[in-house]
């Protein structure tokens, strides 16, 4: 009984600790002690609505990626472009390198190449990408000469223990199985039928035919929803932000810069709900933007299926294929 109880004890700790510790966690993930709970979509995991249960896709590669072509591609992205949904086999690129949002990495870039920078953003976060310096990228003429600056031991312990969502992954490594989920959907379709109330995290549209998060709808979140009024004179800030951007990475060696702005799914599937702020749009349209863009509205809208996942923000393989079209045409990579 006593050998059970530590048992017990033990495996409480290391679930514990996954909640504390972004690495125990993902060696846990690696393990198959705790599931991936993101694997039927984030709009379902926040939601555990059982109606929009989907399966995560596997898009098809596109096989794109050349030993020999004369464009080495850099991006500066969210999680629209994470290495689970794009990599280098996506362009037609020899060397492929991305960089998160609020991260960085040291670049050398090889004059002999055509050096492109793509910063992508989603439309909910780019006012707030674009209200500090973005110095994703820092370009240096011979990174083998510069020793990986370390990081204070303070902010290393910051980074692996994440005071602010603490909570959320506790609740993955407590509850990411499949029955934790079938008790999750009873409680969440009982909110929904007798109250008319989801998760306060997700917006259902009128039609309950598509979910979103709440901050794409929200016109409280004034940085965030595609609902809330902004005023021209913000956008001309944000623009100019953009070109001063643009204009200090081509300062810095790169050939050419290009700005993809992802529509957040609501602007697509919902636009009806309230007045549309048409951010993308604006952005895209402004006399002063002197970026190159990639008019990825414009193809979502006209888009005969929806370009997003049922279950999830991101788009589905369709949308990511135009995503990818579109920066083929219009970045010849």
């Amino acid at each position: 009984m006593r050998v059970l109880r530590y048992i017990i004890l033990l495996l409480a700790l290391v679930l514990w600790g996954g909640g504390l510790s972004s690495t125990l966690l993902h060696g846990l993930y690696e393990a198959g002690i705790v599931v991936d709970d993101y694997r039927f979509g984030d709009l379902y995991r926040l939601s555990a609505l059982p109606q929009f249960k989907q399966a995560q896709p596997v898009c098809a590669g596109s096989n794109r990626s050349s030993d020999t072509a004369s464009t080495h591609l850099y991006l500066i992205g969210d999680s629209f472009s994470e290495p689970q949904r794009l990599n280098k086999s996506d362009f037609r690129v020899s060397h492929f390198q991305r960089v998160a949002w609020d991260y960085q990495q040291r670049v050398q870039l090889d004059p002999s190449k055509k050096n492109v920078l793509l910063i992508e953003s989603v439309e909910r976060h780019i006012r707030e990408h674009f209200s500090r310096p973005v110095s994703e990228f820092v370009v240096e003429k011979d990174t083998s000469l510069t020793p990986t600056p370390q990081l204070p031991l303070r902010q290393r312990v910051s980074n692996e223990f994440h005071r602010s969502d603490m909570e959320e992954r506790l609740e993955s490594a407590l509850f990411s199985h499949d029955w934790a989920f079938w008790f999750k959907e009873l409680k969440a379709s009982l909110t929904l039928n007798w109250f008319d109330r989801e998760n306060s995290s997700v917006s259902l549209s009128k039609d309950h035919k598509y979910l979103f998060l709440r901050s794409d709808t929200d016109t409280s979140k004034t940085l965030n929803s595609s609902f809330a009024n902004i005023p021209d004179q913000r956008i001309t800030l944000l623009v100019d932000s953009l070109n001063s951007v643009a204009e200090r990475y081509r300062r810095l060696g790169f050939d050419a810069v290009y700005l993809s702005v992802i529509p957040n799914k609501a602007s697509i599937l919902e636009t009806n709900r309230g007045a549309y702020n048409h951010l993308v749009e604006r952005i895209q349209q402004h006399p002063n933007l002197r970026v190159p863009t990639i008019n990825t509205y414009e193809a979502f809208k006209k888009s005969p299926q929806s370009p997003y996942l049922k279950s999830d923000t991101h788009w589905s393989c369709e949308g990511r294929e135009s995503w990818l079209n579109l920066v083929w045409q219009t970045v010849h990579i």
